[in-house]
């Protein structure tokens, strides 16, 4: 069959091709999980019934041989998760550091538009914008740009990711410089 590369992680970016575009399934998990599947080397593992690998005297070890204890994880948490640490950290949020503050950036009301940027356009559907809201006319005769089944997120209809040397946005791209 077709290999399918797929990945196993913590965060929240399990969509096709997110991670790395190489991976077609990504499943999330916590932490510990991660290590267990890493470990295994596959997602194919049936952790109540099959061995992570083996010991130096080649003993099968099971997940459940190396899985912490609740009671083993609250004393670290206990022992060296302390409330101060947040609260030292958050009560700095809003001061950034020398190279953030450093950061140049326009005085003005509105954002200052480059209209030579490649990665911020001013989108032109506000040219004529007005404060003052015009009747909506009547839609006739219109079709759907896109008409989509389910488990289809922005993620697979928006720009995002890696563009193809030869795809169209890159070649607009390459127009400019």
């Amino acid at each position: 069959g077709e290999l399918v590369a797929c990945g196993v992680l913590s965060g929240n970016r399990n969509f096709e091709g997110r991670i790395n575009p190489h991976t077609a399934a990504n499943y999330l998990a916590s932490p510990l999980l991660c290590i267990a599947y890493a470990i295994a080397g596959t997602v194919l593992i049936d952790f109540e019934k099959e061995p992570l690998g083996k010991d130096p005297s080649g003993q099968p070890v099971f997940l459940h041989d190396i899985w912490p204890l609740r009671a083993d994880i609250q004393k670290v948490e206990v022992e060296y998760v302390r409330p101060a640490m947040f609260t030292e950290v958050y009560s700095k949020i809003t001061e950034g550091n020398s190279r953030w503050n450093a950061l140049e950036a326009p005085q003005s009301i509105l954002y200052p538009w480059d209209t030579s940027s490649t990665y911020i356009k001013h989108p032109p559907f506000l040219e004529n914008m007005t404060v003052d809201i015009p009747p909506v006319p009547t839609i006739e005769e219109a079709y759907p740009l896109l008409n989509l089944g389910d488990s289809v997120t922005t993620d697979h209809i928006s720009p995002a990711g890696s563009i193809a040397r030869n795809s169209p946005a890159a070649r607009y791209l390459s127009s400019k410089g």
